[in-house]
């Protein structure tokens, strides 16, 4: 065989991998979609698809903050345990709207220094970023039993829980707060100094300090965005569900970085995007949907999500090559 026909034959199979390597996290998002609509046609309902872009929303603000600091090689196990602290704050006053501003502020406080600790412990006490968070996310947690008694009660002040439950014209408003989110952190990254030196710092940490990038702020300031961000999502979580335990976003830090892996996200640092780990957010959320639409025991979801993982990963393996 000539070797042009050779390069015939061969690309189709090139467009093929093309396709998979761009696209395949869609591909499996769009085949979760038709099967579960055929499998359950109240899937696609106005009222299911509502409900499933409100359960979408926190976690999407949450993998925003766990992609940022995974571009810088870390991760960060602390935000469920933000997020729930988060929500605690919201029930620590007297309910009203008047206490909104400051039931932001406090919980936006402990977000914001939860992340400079982590991001101090890593770059300066060279603590690596796994055991920093786990001992921030226990740290938070103990704080939390400690104020609450292991009961926390109170009332989720009104403006929060429209955030976190209602919708305007069949949007729900913490979608939009998403979108507003994902816009001003994508614009970030792609089109600022500091998403330039976050690539660059996760991709190739010792190029980033050849050409006097500070690589140890860079990464403080990740984590930073990811605390702020955790606690905004605890507190429109806190909306959604309407009662406040200390496990409010239980879950969330291994779903979170579970997302951005299966959108492409390197765990070594240096390359992926915030849209990318968004289509893994959507991924998980159709399957924690389906198997709830389509009648299943509870226990399913675990097993479809994990297969559902391999899957994604499978296409993210083969991108990476």
């Amino acid at each position: 065989m000539t070797q042009a026909a050779q390069s015939q034959n061969q690309a189709p199979q090139n467009t093929l991998r093309e396709i998979a390597r761009n696209y395949g996290i869609h591909l499996v998002l769009v085949f979760l979609i038709v099967v579960t609509t055929i499998l359950s046609p109240a899937f696609m309902t106005g009222n299911n698809i509502s409900n499933m872009l409100l359960q979408a929303a926190p976690l999407g603000i949450v993998v925003i903050g766990q992609v940022l600091v995974i571009l810088v090689r870390g991760l960060d196990l602390s935000v469920a345990s933000v997020m729930a602290t988060a929500a605690v704050v919201a029930t620590s006053f007297n309910g009203q709207d008047s206490d909104a501003l400051p039931v932001f502020l406090v919980a936006m406080a402990i977000g914001l220094l939860t992340g400079l600790v982590n991001g101090l412990l890593i770059t300066k006490r060279n603590v690596s970023p796994f055991l920093a968070t786990l001992a921030t996310m226990t740290l938070l947690q103990g704080l939390r039993f400690a104020y609450t008694q292991g009961a926390p009660s109170g009332n989720v002040p009104p403006i929060y829980r429209v955030l976190g439950s209602q919708s305007f014209y069949g949007i729900p408003y913490n979608m939009m707060i998403l979108v507003v989110l994902v816009v001003v952190f994508s614009a970030l990254l792609n089109k600022s100094t500091y998403g330039r030196r976050v690539y660059l710092t996760g991709g190739n940490p010792v190029m980033a300090r050849l050409v006097g990038i500070n690589s140890d702020r860079i990464t403080i300031a990740s984590y930073v965005i990811s605390g702020g961000l955790a606690a905004l999502a605890g507190l429109i979580y806190s909306g959604f569900v309407g009662i406040v335990d200390n496990w409010v976003g239980r879950g969330f830090e291994l779903d979170s970085i579970v997302a951005a892996v299966m959108g492409g996200v390197a765990l070594s640092g240096g390359r992926g995007t915030i849209l990318g780990g968004l289509m893994g957010a959507a991924i998980l959320i159709v399957v924690f949907n389906a198997v709830l639409m389509i009648g299943f025991p509870i226990q399913f979801q675990i097993i479809i999500k994990g297969l559902v993982i391999i899957v994604a990963a499978a296409f993210y393996v083969r991108k990476a090559a």
